[in-house]
């Protein structure tokens, strides 16, 4: 996730960062972009200064002048931020400037100077851009436009300061500038203006229909003052009567055409003559557009009405959608807004008249400019601005405050109506609480209006675990009757399942149904008591619906036991005092199981109508009284989560699935924990204990029920836990399966890409080119096991050119993201040219190398063993391929070369001989082969001569070939074949002459030698370039290509790339016919691209970015310097460009937004290419893509072609960055925005979108600033730059659109996406985050998967979400990075394969997910935003989508590269964050409505994979808690030594079984299975395994339980007490050492302090259970929890890089100390001072409320019984039980604490004026406590082990006492004891601090320690042959002599 989220770090409103001026910027050079935003007006005049520079710097003075004066007539008085500064250096430069520019000026005046210029500057430009043959460049003409205008602004004011008229040529001139400005503005994608019809964008017939169709305006009633302009549309219209803003009329004007562009396309595929939109196109974007609203006003379609009007209502949807703002997250709030001003556009269009005013019917909101804005956007979002101060950003209880989703679902009601139209002020919806209103009217009268604060909306979000019943009630009520339904099943007869059968029994297992009940009656009033604050805006259904919920459940809760008590003749206990008071009657049975049947009716019906999902779907969302009644029972009907069931098919699977697996876990449960309990409880309850060993309060209580609670708790919790281990299990055997079935991991090796080689041409032509819709589709099970393809059949030469297109350009990347080098490049190319001489598939090298050296050395060998020469040869088909493509090749070179008659007539009769011999098969029988080394050498010295084709080298050339004939047709051929040779034509003018032999000595020394005979040099020309090259290489390599590539990186992309192709995808239409989609990354202030600076600076260590990225990408640092042409580091310092180079080169490899945008322009490449291929003729595919991107200015045709190919690439892609502060930075000249400039500039097509900030001036004349912020969405470009130019990179604003305040008001990164949607376009929408990275190959396939949007994946709906797989690229850098990236692989693949399909439950995790972006926009966007409640904001989209009857897909042939968190700190605060959100979503509405809306399985998947998760590890951690406590209980009672004879205490088998399936969650087997399972299916079980061992090797169990401790503490928290929020986790390289005290900070409270509890525990277990138990069964039992313990207080040492090193060691301990000791304040941060932390780590308590300090304070008694229980255990007090022993330990502390508060008290009144009386007194103190120590050891018998025992008495009160008083803040603080608090806190964190540095100081004594930790942290490293500890110890000398240090690394 990206950390863009840091957005919402800053508020406030005035938040315009200082804009950097003078002093530090003005002097060198000054930028037009530096500009405070009051003045922006100014920045263009600026912009022009320099670019005129260069060729006229007196102008440039002059418009800098023109800037300065009119920066003053803005500001008169620079109360502007930054204005003041930025005038100042403006003047200083302009007084360096005058006089030298004045010297260099042509003309007498300025005015005459700037007049020049002008005329000068029109005829280069305009005139001729305007007069050049084929319509120039428009983007240049544009601005050349713009650059006009201003220079005309300027002359025009100097000349009236001149007092000197305007030339009439110029005015001329400057009028026609004017006009065409105003029609060549900036655009995005279409260029909509007249001179723009010849753009090859726009001449797609497609484009021109939606044109035409939007350009219709016949018949609307325009308004009388309205000024025709050329080229109007029905958005001009809708803008003039609705008052929108121009640029969101722009903007959504190319959304639409493009939109009615691409579907119009695939409805009618053949282009018309006469363009004319599709109305089916119209028609299905209308239904997706309006799907959601008909739903909302259930309107009849429309279907009837004409283009126009389908247009106009479209049009204005999506302009209000345009201008909506953070409207766009309340989906329903936007239907009211359209259902209004759509009857207003109605009865304008119908001429209707007002009742009122008997005039035409206009808009209530029309007219003005921006009056939509003002009037409608504003007042609503002025509503969620409030609500959002209201949360306090997010600390306020989410009860007190509305978020999105509240004022959101007021729109589901019929009561928002009252709002009216105009919307009345006074409504409810604008009304504050009463508190806020009383604030603001000053009294303390409430406001007598009629409406209050709305409150919440249908669900309250309270803080609490109860949520986890309440939303998933259906499931622990299973849960609880199937272990009732055991325990009596166990207790009762034989203990067999079968007994059930038997009367007795059976009698008692219906009692269930009282527990069911029961369990009701519970539901019904948690669901009134959690939704009590929701009252006021409940409907009285609703509230009845409540009431009679909780009135039924109560009296079913009576009659059912009453009815039961009546079954049987002699009731027991209870039954027989219900008989008492209802009066005893005969036993009727008939009667209880009557009361069960109608009981169970509704159930019964639920389950029928479960078989039949298609009648479930038409009864949610029917309209029938009689159906709504029924329905309105069983749940409260919503506008979400209808009709949300899945096909049958889909419904049995997973089914299946879960019964399989809870009939695994019942009976897992029933007969290893449950029923061999039930004996050993029996006998534990026949004893009685008489003595106990403390003071018993309940002595006489029977059946030693804390024994029993203390030996069922752990067990039953387990129970509760442990369907989650069931579900990983399941989990990893069916995503395996499905896995298989999916064809994963079927190519996995190179070995394995080679064997299947020859069919790849095949399926790249299958998947990745368009089919002919001719040929029809093979079906049959069949034909889905073997999914074979054979090489390329008809027209095979087109099929092997597109073949060869497509696989180059993955190649090329490879080479260019610097994975492979030239030589493997070389080798993995197949010919961009195809050589048509050739009758065969030229494979890529790296097959046929060495095979021709081998086949010479065989035939060399061979010694006329001919057929054994031929099998050998055969048998390797590669071989044979090489040996013909050699002959062939070498056959067309040769005949190429030899000119001459006579030379052609003995070349073409030699070939002619062996041809034959080919084809009879008798070429090595015939011909000598040993002869063929020889005749190799010379082929291969021509060969090089040719690739160096020198003149001069003709005469060897010539002897080449004259000695290669001369060992043909002597050592070769055989004697008969010479003959026939001899009599070839020697005779002129191809007459034959016998008597003159051809081959006699004088004529062969004339052959070849003749001036035209050879033609050398030869013309070069790229195919003959890599002919002759690829030649070489065959003849030439002699070593195997077997490793090539030898890139661990380029392998698995390759294999991964060709396995996909063979497995199950959409067949790939057209470029043009496919879906269009749009990417979009939001980008807070992360690393754009590494600087030089930030590369070359060491960290402490001593060790560079660059240098660790060289040394852990050892082999791509050695391609990047072959590709850029230099040795080493220091000569890449020679020119910019290669800084530029290596800067790129290192972001590539980091975690970076320049790597996220090259990935995602991947998509823009593959498209030209694929487009290129889809349109190119024969001729052009033959000669290539690349011969069109090389000869751009060859021929017009290439050029058209090219033209053509980007223009269905851009109608196709948008790329949007939502920067968000890029205004800010580029104001404030941050280095950042450059960078993005920098990325602008080299992609043309993406597009920046930011929040751009602009101080408001008032309208009074003192021109004063009014201290108000105008907010603006804003999408620039960059200024296309004219091809000679070198000037500097600028943006250019295409729409700016305006705000109706800050955007950020929930969550930063989900309003940061929701202001930028707008400006994407297409059907699909990617989220892509800044970590991520897209690779070529996958983009090629990106057409494919669009087309999964038109397919029905369950048979009852289409995807909404298409789900992707990810592949973790971090994880090369530590072993903590490995297991992460294996956790997150092993989750994005078999994870969410399984929760796609069969569970039907994936959601949207993070991004690369496709949105159907129709469905989303309509629907509230891709994420939720409210503050806190959607901190995983990603999630949510995925719970709306599927509420929303979406369906969310997972597609495994396709995936997108991604960075993850790489250190044990970085990774702690994202799972922090996951948990956080975790416990936000438990509490959230959609977790509540899926929960009830699914079906019982469908619900069980939902709750196991989200929040069930956490919870079952909650749950983990509570069971150890439960049992520790329960031993400490039967320790300290003597409970345990009373019954050590009893097995249910010696040997408890169910107990460790339990703890045994606890420390399986806890040792990461959940994690572990799948991970095996997934490493298995894609790259062998062999390596799995071996994996496997290695992460055990290095400590992943303790990485597990260590993870386990953030889960459970931060999840348990969030439930609690809040306190959820971002963390940002930063994506540095972690190599670095962190301090102890920052790792103390960050684990104190969430591990450290409960594994020193639990440490206490085991200890005290130890110590008072020994004497009756062996060590034995004490090390069975606790052993985890050992490993628990150790793991949670030592492994951020053991995993903190150079943690043993005793110089760092050190440097913590000192760090620490200062850190304990300094004082806080305010503004001192927590990293400086110890009280600024602790007051921090207690916010989250000053927030709670009640319940949360309540639960704090219960939960810190647990440390009271410690003192309670070893108080009785101390040698002093063995012979006493008596209360008053634990009354006295009580004196002991207030007598410790009033000694501590003395001594505090007298240190501040004594130490400075009576020192030595202090001095006195604490030595005083000092002998007292001696001496009472002394008394108590010598009279009372007191022994070291009591004064051991004494710290754990005292020590945990303590701490219980300080949780108390911090749960207790305010009553504390008040009471005057918050000093005395603090500095108790201090003590314990410096005891602790103590405890956890003591051993760590230890260890690190000792070298080797340091040593097997470095070797266990990085082994990944160690594996690449990297010395990891150098560049830790950052052993490394000066800079300068790096390159020769490098010897040192082992590489």
């Amino acid at each position: 996730m990206s950390s863009s989220r840091g957005s919402d770090q800053s508020q406030p409103m005035r938040r315009i960062t200082r804009t950097q001026t003078a002093g530090n910027l003005g002097e060198t050079a000054f930028d037009s972009e530096v500009v405070p935003s009051s003045l922006s007006e100014i920045a263009p005049i600026l912009r022009v200064a320099n670019e005129v520079e260069s060729s006229n710097p007196r102008v440039a003075y002059l418009c800098r002048f023109y800037a300065f004066e009119k920066a003053h007539r803005l500001d008169p008085t620079s109360s502007g931020r930054g204005v003041r500064q930025f005038k100042t250096a403006l003047l200083q430069r302009l007084e360096r400037e005058n006089d030298p520019t004045l010297q260099g000026r042509v003309k007498k005046s300025d005015a005459r100077e700037m007049q020049s210029f002008y005329q000068h500057y029109y005829k280069k430009y305009i005139q001729a851009l305007t007069n050049a043959a084929d319509k120039a460049d428009r983007a240049q003409l544009t601005k050349a436009y713009q650059t006009a205008n201003v220079l005309f602004e300027v002359l025009k004011a100097v000349n009236l300061t001149q007092s000197i008229e305007v030339d009439r040529e110029i005015l001329e001139a400057q009028d026609k500038v004017a006009e065409q400005t105003q029609i060549l503005v900036p655009y995005n994608i279409l260029p909509l203006d007249p001179d723009s019809a010849n753009q090859a964008i726009m001449q797609y017939p497609e484009i021109q229909a939606a044109v035409y169709a939007l350009r219709n305006t016949r018949g609307l009633p325009w308004p009388n003052d309205h000024k025709r302009k050329k080229d109007e549309d029905i958005l001009d219209w809708l803008q003039e009567m609705f008052g929108f803003q121009k640029d969101n009329v722009a903007n959504q004007r190319e959304h639409l055409i493009l939109l009615l562009a691409n579907v119009h396309i695939r409805q009618f595929p053949k282009p018309d003559q006469q363009p004319k939109l599709d109305d089916h196109a119209l028609t299905e974007v209308m239904k997706k557009l309006f799907k959601n609203y008909k739903k909302w006003c259930k309107l009849p379609t429309i279907q009837q009405e004409v283009q126009q009007r389908k247009l106009l209502y479209m049009g204005l949807y999506l302009l209000i959608w345009g201008e909506a703002a953070n409207l766009r997250f309340m989906p329903e709030c936007l239907c009211y807004i359209y259902h209004h001003m759509a009857f207003e556009l109605y009865g304008m269009l119908a001429g209707n008249v007002s009742p009122l005013t008997g005039e035409n019917i206009q808009p209530a909101y029309g007219g003005e400019e921006e009056a939509f804005l003002k009037k409608v956007v504003t007042p609503i979002y002025e509503v969620i601005r409030r609500e959002a101060e209201k949360s306090r950003r997010g600390k306020s209880k989410h009860s007190q405050w509305r978020n999105y989703d509240d004022l959101n679902e007021y729109f589901w009601s019929v009561d928002c109506f009252r709002l009216g139209w105009p919307m009345r002020a006074d409504a409810d919806f604008f009304c504050l609480p009463i508190e806020q209103l009383v604030e603001k009217n000053g009294d303390n009268k409430p406001p007598a209006t009629r409406d209050r604060w709305v409150g919440k909306v249908n669900f309250v979000e309270i803080r609490s675990f109860w949520h986890v019943f309440r939303s998933f009630d259906r499931m622990w009520s299973f849960f609880i009757l199937c272990l009732q339904v055991m325990i009596i099943v166990a207790w009762n007869g034989n203990g067999q399942p079968s007994s059930i059968f038997t009367g007795d029994v059976f009698k008692k297992v219906l009692s269930v149904f009282i527990t069911a009940a029961i369990l009701k009656l519970g539901q019904a009033v948690l669901d009134v008591i959690l939704s009590w604050k929701a009252q006021q805006s409940m409907s009285f259904h609703v509230k009845l619906r409540y009431i009679l919920k909780v009135v039924s459940a109560a009296a079913w809760v009576i009659v059912l036991p009453v009815t039961y008590a009546y079954t049987s003749d002699n009731p027991s206990g209870i039954a027989r005092t219900i008989q008492s008071w209802f009066g005893r009657a005969s036993s009727s049975p008939s009667l209880f199981i009557l009361a069960v049947v109608i009981y169970l009716s509704p159930n019964m019906l639920a389950a029928i109508l479960f078989l039949f999902p298609f009648v479930r779907r038409f009864l949610e969302s029917s309209h029938y009284k009689i159906v709504m009644l029924m329905m309105w029972w069983s749940q409260p009907r919503l506008y979400v989560g209808r009709g949300m069931h899945e096909s049958t098919f889909s419904l049995f699977k997973y089914t299946m699935f879960w019964v399989l697996l809870i009939i695994t876990k019942l009976a897992f449960s029933y007969y290893i924990e449950i029923k061999p309990l039930v004996g050993p409880t029996k006998a534990v309850m026949s004893v009685r204990i008489r003595h106990f060993q403390w003071h018993e309060f309940f002595p006489q209580a029977r059946n030693n029920i804390g024994v029993v609670i203390a030996l069922w708790a752990p067990i039953i919790l387990v129970y509760f836990m442990d369907t989650q281990i069931w579900y990983a299990i399941f989990s990893t055997l069916f995503g395996g399966v499905y896995g298989a079935f999916r064809r994963l991991g079927e190519i996995r090796t190179l070995g394995m890409l080679r064997s299947r080689f020859e069919s790849l041409p095949g399926a790249f032509n299958a998947r990745l080119i368009p089919g002919d819709k001719s040929e029809k589709k093979k079906k049959g099970i069949w034909l889905f096991f073997s999914r074979s393809f054979g090489q390329p059949r008809s027209n095979k030469e087109k099929e092997a050119a597109k073949f060869a297109q497509l696989w180059n350009k993955i190649i090329s990347s490879f080479r260019e993201e610097d994975l492979i080098s030239n030589k493997e490049m070389n080798l993995l190319l197949v010919p961009y040219w195809a050589d048509r001489d050739l009758d065969q598939i030229q494979w890529p090298p790296f097959l046929l190398a060495s095979k021709i050296p081998i086949a010479l050395d065989m035939a060399k060998d061979s010694d006329s063993r001919d057929r054994e020469l031929q099998k050998r040869i055969e048998a390797d088909p590669y071989m044979f391929c090489a040996i013909r493509e050699c002959y062939a090749s070498f056959r067309s070179i040769i005949r190429f070369l030899v000119e001459g008659q006579r030379e052609k007539r003995v070349i073409d009769d030699i070939f002619s001989k062996v041809d034959k011999r080919i084809a009879d098969g008798s070429l090595i029988k015939t011909y000598k082969m040993s002869a063929l080394p020889s005749l190799y050498d010379h082929i291969v010295k021509l060969i090089k001569l040719l690739l160096e084709n020198k003149q001069d080298e003709r005469g060897q050339v010539v002897l080449c070939f004259q000695d290669m004939l001369e060992i043909v047709t002597k050592d070769i051929m055989a004697e008969e074949e010479f003959s026939s040779l001899e009599h070839g034509g020697s005779g002129h003018d191809g007459m034959i002459d016998p008597l003159h032999q051809l081959f006699d000595t004088k004529k062969l020394d004339q052959l070849f030698a003749s001036t035209g005979a050879i033609k050398f040099p030869t013309p070069v020309s790229e195919a003959w370039r890599e002919k002759i090259n690829r030649l070489y290489l065959l003849l030439t390599t002699k070593e195997s290509a077997m490793d090539v590539p030898s890139n661990i990186d380029a392998r698995r992309r390759i294999s991964f790339f060709s396995n996909s192709l063979f497995m199950d995808m959409p067949a790939a239409p057209k470029v043009r016919n496919m879906l269009s989609f749009s990417v979009l990354t939001p980008y807070y202030t992360e690393e754009v691209l590494f600087s030089l600076q930030e590369l070359e600076e060491p960290n402490e260590d001593g060790v560079s970015i660059l240098f660790y990225l060289q040394k852990i990408f050892p082999d791509e640092w050695n391609n990047f310097l072959e590709r850029v042409e230099r040795n080493n580091e220091e000569e890449l310092k020679e020119s910019p460009e290669l800084q530029e180079k290596l800067r790129l080169w290192a972001s590539y490899r980091g975690q970076t937004l320049t790597r996220t945008v090259r990935g995602m322009m991947y998509y823009r490449e593959a498209l030209e290419l694929q487009a290129f291929l889809d349109m190119a003729k024969h001729e052009d595919l033959m000669e290539g893509y690349k011969a069109i991107e090389l000869n751009t200015e060859d021929s017009k045709e290439n050029r058209s072609l090219k033209a053509q190919c980007e223009a269905v690439a851009d109608m196709k892609f948008t790329y949007v960055v939502s920067c968000q502060q890029y205004g800010i930075q580029k104001r404030s000249g941050i280095e950042r925005a450059q960078d993005i400039l920098r990325l602008m500039t080299k992609y043309p097509s993406l597009r920046v979108a930011y929040i751009d900030e602009i101080e408001q001036r008032s309208e009074d004349r003192s021109k004063k600033l009014n201290g108000k912020v105008n907010y603006f969405s804003v999408l620039v470009r960059a200024v296309p730059k004219s091809i000679d130019s070198s000037e500097q990179n600028l943006d250019q604003e295409i729409y700016r659109i305006k705000l109706p305040g800050p955007a950020i008001l929930g969550e930063g990164k989900p309003e940061n996406q929701n202001h930028a949607i707008i400006f994407t376009r297409g059907e699909g929408l990617q989220t892509i985050d800044m970590n991520q990275d897209n690779y070529m190959e996958e983009a090629l396939k990106m057409r494919n998967l669009l087309q999964e949007f038109l397919k029905k994946h369950d048979g009852v709906r289409y995807p909404t979400i298409l789900g992707l797989r990810e592949h973790i690229f971090t994880g090369s850098v530590s072993s903590l990075a490995w297991f992460m990236s294996n956790q997150e692989t092993s989750f994005v693949t078999i994870g969410q394969r399984l929760l796609a399909n069969p569970l039907k439950v994936r959601f949207h995790y993070g991004h690369p997910d496709v949105f159907d972006r129709l469905f989303h926009l309509t629907r509230g966007g891709v994420s939720k935003a409210s503050k806190v409640i959607n901190l995983s904001e990603d999630i949510f989209a995925g719970f709306n989508s599927t509420l929303r009857e979406g369906n969310v897909t997972h597609h495994e042939y396709i995936q997108v590269g991604k960075g993850r968190d790489v250190g044990l700190n970085q990774i702690s605060m994202f799972e922090a964050k996951i948990a956080n959100g975790n416990g936000e979503q438990t509490l959230s509405r959609d977790i509540y409505r899926l929960g009830h809306r699914f079906d019982f399985f469908r619900m069980l998947s939902c709750y196991f994979t989200t929040v069930g998760f956490y919870f079952s590890t909650l749950v983990t951690v509570l069971t150890v808690y439960v049992f520790l406590y329960g031993r400490l209980y039967l320790v300290l009672s003597g409970l345990e030594q009373g019954l050590s004879n009893e097995p249910a205490i010696r040997d408890n088998k169910p107990l460790q079984v339990a703890l045994a399936s606890q420390s399986f969650v806890q040792i990461g087997f959940l994690m572990a299975l799948p991970m095996l399972m997934e490493i298995g299916l894609e790259r062998g079980f062999r390596t799995a395994l071996s994996e496997f061992i290695l992460m055990q090797l290095q400590l992943a169990p303790v990485f597990f339980t260590f993870s386990l401790g953030t889960k459970t503490h931060y999840y348990g928290r969030t439930l609690l007490h809040g306190g959820a929020k971002y963390r940002p986790t930063g994506r540095g390289f972690v190599v670095f050492h962190a301090k102890f005290a920052e790792n103390y900070r960050l684990y104190s409270r969430s591990h450290f302090v409960k594994g020193i509890e639990m440490m206490i525990l085991l200890i005290v277990y130890q110590i008072f259970g020994h004497t009756y138990r062996s060590t034995v069964a004490y090390v069975l039992i606790t052993a985890s929890l050992w490993f628990m313990v150790g793991t949670w207080l030592f492994a951020p040492f053991l995993f903190n890089p150079s943690g043993f090193e005793w110089q760092k060691i050190v440097d913590d301990w000192t760090d620490w100390n200062k850190w304990i000791q300094n004082r806080g304040g305010i503004g001192v941060p927590s990293e400086k001072s110890w009280e600024s932390w602790w007051e921090e780590e207690q916010e989250h308590l000053q927030d709670s409320g009640k319940r949360g300090i309540i639960a704090e304070i219960l939960l810190a008694l647990r440390f009271f019984i410690y003192q309670y229980g070893l108080v009785y255990h101390l040698h002093v007090t063995r012979k006493t039980k008596s209360f008053l022993v634990y009354g006295a330990s009580w004196l002991v502390i207030v007598l410790i604490l009033f000694v501590m508060k003395t001594v505090s008290v007298g240190r501040r009144k004594f130490s400075a004026s009576y020192q030595l009386v202090f001095r006195l007194i604490k030595g005083l103190i000092f002998l007292t406590f001696l001496s009472i120590l002394v008394i108590l050891v010598t009279l009372a018998n007191m022994t070291i082990r009591d004064i051991i025992v004494c710290i754990f008495i005292f020590m945990p009160t303590g701490w219980g006492m300080l949780l108390i008083a911090q749960a207790l803040r305010h009553v504390v603080k008040k009471a005057g004891f918050w000093g005395s608090v603090r500095t108790l806190a201090r003590g314990y964190e410096i005891v602790m601090g103590l405890l956890l540095f003591t051993p760590v100081a230890f260890l690190a004594w000792f070298p080797f320690v340091s040593e097997f930790q470095t070797r266990m942290l990085f082994n990944q490293a160690f594996s690449r042959g990297l010395q990891i500890s150098r560049i830790l110890g950052g052993h490394r000398k000066d800079r300068t002599s790096r390159h020769k240090e490098s010897v040192e690394f082992t590489i």
